[in-house]
């Protein structure tokens, strides 16, 4: 060997020439192949998902929507499977640790691709929690509107929206030839989202939003041509295709819908929903281990909440949450009320930031009403990324439906999950990180990691000196105990074939909830197998990192450094994440000892 190196280095042989001399691609030729191979599939992912390229900031597709044909779904497909075979081949073994990850995020990513196609959920497109009609809805406040090229691209799109619920009706015949069908009672409420749509007139329709207020640089002129065009889109075609669409689910489709709540009805349905299991959490977790993990957590938790109900002059928590359940005091009185609430908790977090982060982001976060079309079955409150390139805001959507039952107790520590230092904090900051190859900013997302961080940040509200409100803390643990309750109810459900009366049932024992919660969170679960389970999975994960790199950092341990650790890298899926963590604790160390000798 060290003869071998000397006779090297005196011929002045590069590495280049070395790797070639034993046979072996050279390491920048191998690292050039795995680079332009990631930024294609970025660039093919950007153009059969315009979608996906306009919420990234990128406009070039904007006067397209994405191909729901049972054709394209299996060309990409083979896609995914060519790819995967190509980057797979790539030995990244003297790679940068940073290209390695690259590498092992997208093998990964590419691989739960193609193990989810034998599962055909795209034969089951629509649920009352998401789906085109609701999605598509939503695609003026992700949509810019500077230009009149933005109009006319928007214009073009209207024009396609037939198409794409033609696409997805024939998926959805697919689903009913293969018994693949949501369960009966959320397809109703399907019809009846899609129906409302349909109804709205020309002016009203969430379509028509842009067409409410124009740049100032755009012409009189062109400003009434495009408003003329694009309400007459949405009345000429939009509203049809919409009410074409709910007629087809009311009077078709969910009839034949399945009357089983839990993906083991379906087809495959218990390897379906471990896959759903592992895709969510990122963990090798079996359901029955998350159940029980569920009903310890519950159990510790009503220990904390017990000492705020004592505090408060109550025994017990069963007197405590059922006072909590008719005060009225403890309801909101309005949608502006809530609205306001999450705009004042939101504002107050953004002071504390800098003693929790070294880096903040630069999007700005925004506070604005839930649209309508979906807040009868929506959550309290939920989040939109912003825009890749920052000309969209992240904004935090609150549901003002039915304000006289909504609980106002847990909307302190909502606004801390939704908005800073949750999800507008990681997000955005994933987005401004320069260093990352586009899909990991973009194009991966791992629930646990992002839910996960958004559930722990709620905890540093109690950090930096806020719930002072002592219901607002109980509405703190109220949060902790529905994340616990999630880990029981979701694998009840798909695993234990829980009914939905058995769902509803635990809810109230063990949460003061009001009844219009429960009843949208349980069916979000039914609709959404596994999602729920990110939360507390995740957030467990991230205490954990916490509490080990404060042990073994002792005094050297900075809370802002370590936050920082956590969100440096974007999203990732939990062991990747704990491996960060653990050589960044080693570096820290390493640190420390180089400074002390």
């Amino acid at each position: 060997m060290c003869y071998l190196s000397t006779v090297v280095v005196s011929l002045g042989f590069t590495a280049m020439a070395i790797s070639a001399a034993l046979g072996q691609t050279p390491t920048e030729t191998r690292r050039a192949q795995l680079n332009s191979a990631l930024k294609e599939d970025w660039e093919y992912q950007l153009r059969v998902r315009p979608e996906l390229a306009t919420h990234t900031g990128d406009n070039r597709y904007n006067d397209r929507l994405s191909d729901y044909s049972a054709k394209f779904i299996a060309d990409d497909l083979q896609h995914s499977e060519e790819m995967l075979a190509r980057i797979e081949a790539i030995d990244t073994a003297d790679f940068p640790e940073s290209e390695k990850l690259n590498k092992a995020l997208m093998v990964r990513s590419l691989r739960e691709e193609i193990e989810s196609g034998k599962f055909k959920d795209w034969e089951m497109p629509a649920t009352q929690f998401d789906g085109p009609h609701l999605s598509y809805a939503g695609l003026p406040s992700d949509t810019p509107f500077r230009s009149v090229k933005d109009y006319e691209d928007y214009l073009s799109r209207l024009h396609q929206l037939p198409r794409v619920f033609d696409q997805v009706t024939e998926d959805m015949r697919l689903g009913m030839r293969d018994h693949l069908m949501p369960p009966k009672y959320l397809l109703e409420k399907v019809g009846a989202q899609a129906q409302k749509i349909a109804d709205d007139s020309p002016e009203t329709s969430p379509f028509s939003q842009p067409v409410l207020k124009f740049p100032k640089e755009i012409s009189e002129g062109d400003q009434k041509r495009l408003r003329d065009e694009i309400l007459a889109a949405v009345k000429n075609e939009i509203s049809p295709a919409y009410g074409k669409f709910a007629a087809f689910v009311r009077t078709e489709y969910a009839p034949k819908g399945r009357t089983e709540l839990g993906v083991w009805a379906l087809p495959e349905g218990d390897a379906r929903y471990r896959f759903a299991v592992r895709t969510m959490t990122t963990t090798d977790l079996s359901p029955d281990e998350i159940h029980q993990m569920g009903l310890k957590q519950v159990s510790e938790i009503e220990g904390d909440m017990l000492k705020i109900a004592q505090q408060q002059g109550f025994s017990d928590l069963k007197t405590f949450n059922e006072h909590i359940r008719n005060d009225r005091h403890l309801y909101a009185t309005s949608g502006q009320q809530l609205l306001d609430l999450y705009k004042h908790y939101a504002d107050q977090m953004y002071e504390k930031l800098p003693q929790l982060f070294g880096r903040l982001p630069k999007n700005k976060l925004v506070v604005v009403p839930m649209e309508t079309y979906r807040s009868a079955d929506s959550v309290p409150a939920d989040y939109s990324i912003g825009a890749g390139d920052n000309s969209l805001p992240g904004r935090i959507n609150v549901n003002e439906y039915d304000p006289p039952k909504r609980l106002l107790l847990n909307v302190e520590a909502i606004a801390y999950h939704e908005g800073v230092p949750g999800h507008h904090l990681q997000f955005s900051i994933a987005n401004e990180l320069t260093d990352l190859p586009a899909f990991r900013k973009f194009g991966v997302y791992y629930n646990a990691y992002s839910e996960g961080w958004a559930f722990y940040a709620e905890r540093l509200g109690k950090e930096v000196g806020f719930y002072q409100d002592p219901y607002s803390d109980y509405g703190r643990l109220e949060n902790e105990m529905w994340r616990s309750v999630r880990l029981v109810v979701d694998t009840g459900v798909h695993y234990k074939h829980w009914s939905r009366e058995q769902m509803v049932d635990f809810f109230r024992k063990h949460t003061a909830m009001d009844e219009q919660n429960i009843q949208t969170e349980v069916d979000r679960y039914i609709a959404w197998p596994g999602q729920a389970l990110s939360y507390k999975l995740g957030q467990m994960k991230i205490l954990e990192l916490r509490e080990r790199a404060r042990h073994e950092l002792g005094s050297g341990f900075d809370i802002r450094a370590f936050h920082d650790a956590v969100l440096d890298q974007g999203g990732l899926p939990l062991d990747v994440l704990e491996e960060k963590v653990d050589r960044w604790i080693g570096a820290q160390k390493g640190s420390v000892a180089g400074r002390v000798h």
